[in-house]
Formats: C-alpha cells, structure tokens, sequence
C-alpha cells in the first residue's frame, strides 16, 4: 500500500532554486513520486510513496526555512497515482496574480470540519466555492456559489462584479485542500470584507472527517493526480480524466460522440484544432503498446 501525502505551507525562501536539486534527488533516491512546487513564497504540491519514502520527503521538507510547523493530508491508494516525480520553480505556488495578498500577515477564520455544516446553513451566511469551473462541476457544497472561473487568477475580477451580492454578508470559503482559500480569505480581507472564514484542511479534510449521513457535500472532490476525484473517505469516485485537457470525465462523456480516449471529450472538443489532436492520437498509440508491453507510458 502507498501513501499519499497532499501538503502546502507559506514561508519565507529567499533562493528557491537552491532547493530543487536536494529535493529532486531525495524523492529519487526514495522511490517518490509526484509534483512539487517551489517558489519564493513557499511550497505545495502532493506526492506519492512508501510509508518511509514518504516520512524521509516530509522530514527534508520540515527542516526548510520556516517549515518546522508544515501540516499534510495523507490518503492510501494500492497503485501509484503518478508517472514521474517533478519539482518546478514557480512565481507562485498557487497563482492568484495578486503581489500584495500575502497569507503569512492574515487570513480568514478557519473553521474546522466539524462545524462547517452550521456555519454554510446560517443565512446570513454566503458560501463561495474558489474552484475552478470543471472541479465545481463534479462537486461541491449545498447552496454554494459557483464563480464559474476557469483559473484561480480570474477570481479577483470576478469577486468585483460580483460583490454587491454579498452586501451585509458573512462569506465563508473552501477549496480542495485549502491553499486557494489562504490566499482569496487574505485578498478579501484587503479588500475591506470584516468577517471571511475558510473551511480549515478544505474539502479533502472535511471529506475525511464528516460522516456521510452528516454531509452537506454532493458529488466528487477533483484531486490532482489519477485518482481523479474522491469522495467521503477519500475513496475514489470512478471518474476518469481527459488526457487532452485533464478534465474528469464521466461514463456518459465516454459515450459522447466528441469523446475519443486521450484525443478530446465534450468538454475541450473545440478548444484544440487537427494538427493538436493529431499529437494526441500518436501520444495514445504510444500509452497503448506500453499497456500491451505492461508498461507505463510516461507521458500518458
């Protein structure tokens, strides 16, 4: 059994680039796997290993500058849920485009899981998912309100045309694992909002810790790795992905006349001309004889 282990943290680094060799090395020479980013204002990603593989990753991630304190969530998966193990230099570990939020001066009031349901039912209370569009699509909370952003940068925009809706509201956020809601709660705060609360370890730690004859959850909980999305106790869904845009998929997408395996599906069918999908046919031809030779294809 492997264990997987999503983690995020804010810190201070003044030379990124500094700490991308040791890691990579590390993770190689543990057998883990996964992605991982690096940028001047901390580190997130989630990776996938053995139980000490994964113990000696955290620990050299521990004893970076300021990440004493680091938290992770951990879930179990019987196959290994990436490819390759990657470390990128990056501007922003999650990317909101915004230079002055800044999470380490303030944030929202994390609510914990076992108080979000009374919190999102109260009505003077407006319930804001900070996901993108495809991830709401498959899941999300009763009465929450969908921006409809493709990426976590367009919220900003979205919040001013948006926020004369909220006038005299309370505005309680959550997204996956709760990095997004770290950096929206900060810019909200800026933004003269007096009362933001986030749900504390996002979706996945409400998933894990509410019962399901409790929840107010409904659907799946995209995850960023071929689990694809989870449900209450992180069991996977069932859904798969996309290979052309990394979108989930469900089987009536499968059945979809624009559907066809690692080429397109009817989500990104007219988001890639011929010549693209061409490349994506030849990189599934190569998926498939790797599968044939009990392989796996890397890019796949």
């Amino acid at each position: 059994m492997l264990t997987i282990a999503a983690l995020y943290h804010f810190t201070r680094f003044p030379d990124p680039a500094a700490l991308k060799g040791p890691l990579v090395r590390l993770c190689q020479a543990e057998g883990v796997k996964g992605s991982l980013l690096l940028a001047g204002e901390g580190i997130n990603g989630t990776i996938a290993g053995s139980r000490a593989g994964i113990d000696a990753v955290l620990a050299h991630i521990r004893a970076l500058p300021g990440c004493a304190d680091l938290a992770w969530k951990e879930a179990q998966a019987s196959d290994m849920p990436f490819g390759r193990m990657k470390v990128r230099l990056k501007r922003e570990i999650v990317t909101m485009g915004q230079p002055d939020v800044d999470p380490r001066a303030r944030v929202g009031h994390y609510v914990e899981p076992r108080d979000w349901n009374a919190l999102i039912t109260a009505p003077d209370v407006a319930v804001i998912d900070t996901r993108n569009a495809y991830e709401v699509a498959i899941g999300t909370f009763d009465g929450a309100v969908d921006p409809g952003t493709h990426s976590f940068g367009e919220f900003p925009a979205w919040w001013e045309a948006n926020k004369h809706r909220f006038h005299n509201k309370r505005i309680a956020m959550f997204c996956t694992g709760g990095i997004r809601c770290e950096k929206s709660t900060n810019w909200l705060l800026g933004q003269g909002v007096d009362e933001v609360y986030h749900l504390k370890g996002g979706i996945l730690q409400y998933l894990e810790d509410v019962p399901e004859t409790e929840s107010l959850w409904r659907g799946g909980c995209f995850v960023f790795d071929q689990r694809v999305a989870v449900g209450h106790g992180l069991t996977p869904t069932g859904h798969g992905m996309c290979h052309a845009c990394r979108r989930p998929i469900t089987e009536t997408d499968r059945a979809h006349p624009a559907f066809e395996d690692g080429v397109s599906c009817p989500q990104c069918i007219g988001e890639f001309d011929e010549a693209r999908r061409e490349r994506f046919r030849e990189r599934q031809r190569q998926v498939t004889l790797a599968e044939a030779r009990g392989a796996r294809h890397l890019g796949g």
